[in-house]
């Protein structure tokens, strides 16, 4: 009788054992979403965004167990302890905490602007944690978007707190209006907006302008040498830029020169946001990357 119990106690046994994993995880930093199944893929959204971004991506490329990151602040999102006090540094250990945590088996990591950067800091601080990198539109030291070659770091400094004092101060109308014409920006496609500047709006401006600061004055080149999974970088010439593809070419290029492994691709007809922008070509490229 007891062999009996048993047996019929194994088909149970193995769905506890399958859903191990599924223990809440808490964080005053982040959330995570997982949606699909298959092999592992961290989503994590840029400055002022959500995991909406990535609606089409994931609907696109099947098979994967997506966990999509929604950063506190940002998008409706409380601001918990992204309050006060470093952002960027704190919630790249969080989302190395939930890998962890969640025993993800060397997740793929794709992460666009901000999220890049965050992407880059786990693979760079945290190499056992991640198989391979996509950055969307990144540069590992974007301060130097911000003063000329060769500017001492107070130059680069003092223009990030200008910009971080414009972002968290920012309200109203006024508010509304800036967003509108930085997403028009930053989103080729002006039926695709909507979702970019609503998120924006609902994000609260002293974690956003923080954000902002601290990734203009955080400089990741020398990190670089301990990423050596696969680096994969996708990259647009923003709107308006006073630069032709062959000289941002080179610039990215030099931006990635310590890690020797990264291909670097520029995505045509596409501003910022790729995966509105041209999202067949995104997805094509995202399949690409995630294949074995």
């Amino acid at each position: 009788m007891i062999r009996i119990l048993a047996l019929l106690m194994l088909p149970l046994l193995g769905l506890f054992a399958g859903t191990a994993d599924a223990a809440p995880f808490h964080s005053d930093r982040i959330s995570v979403e997982m949606r699909g199944s298959g092999p592992d893929v961290v989503l994590i959204p840029g400055l002022s965004s959500s995991p909406k971004v990535w609606e089409g991506s994931v609907a696109a490329v099947p098979g994967y167990r997506y966990h999509l990151v929604h950063v506190a602040g940002f998008d409706g999102a409380a601001p918990g302890a992204n309050a006060s006090g470093p952002v960027v540094a704190p919630v790249a250990e969080e989302i190395a905490r939930y890998i962890r945590e969640k025993k993800l088996n060397r997740p793929a990591l794709v992460g666009h602007s901000l999220g890049g950067t965050w992407a880059m800091m786990i693979a760079a601080r945290h190499p056992e944690l991640a198989s391979k990198v996509m950055v969307v539109d990144m540069m590992p030291y974007l301060g130097a978007m911000f003063a000329p070659p060769g500017a001492a770091p107070d130059a680069v400094r003092t223009t990030a707190e200008q910009i971080r004092t414009a972002i968290a101060g920012g309200r109203g109308e006024q508010r509304r209006q800036s967003i509108e014409q930085t997403i028009a920006a930053m989103v080729k496609t002006e039926s695709q907006r909507a979702g970019p500047i609503a998120q924006s709006l609902a994000s609260d401006p002293a974690v956003s302008g923080q954000a902002m600061y601290e990734i203009i004055t955080t400089d990741l080149r020398p990190e670089l040498a301990n990423i050596k999974v696969p680096l994969i970088v996708l990259w647009v010439v923003p709107a308006n830029a006073p630069v032709t593809v062959a000289q941002l070419d080179q610039f990215y290029r030099l931006s990635y020169a310590k890690a020797p492994q990264a291909v670097l691709k520029n995505i045509p007809d596409s501003y910022h946001f790729i995966m509105l922008d041209q999202p067949a070509v995104f997805a094509r490229e995202l399949r690409a990357f995630l294949k074995p």
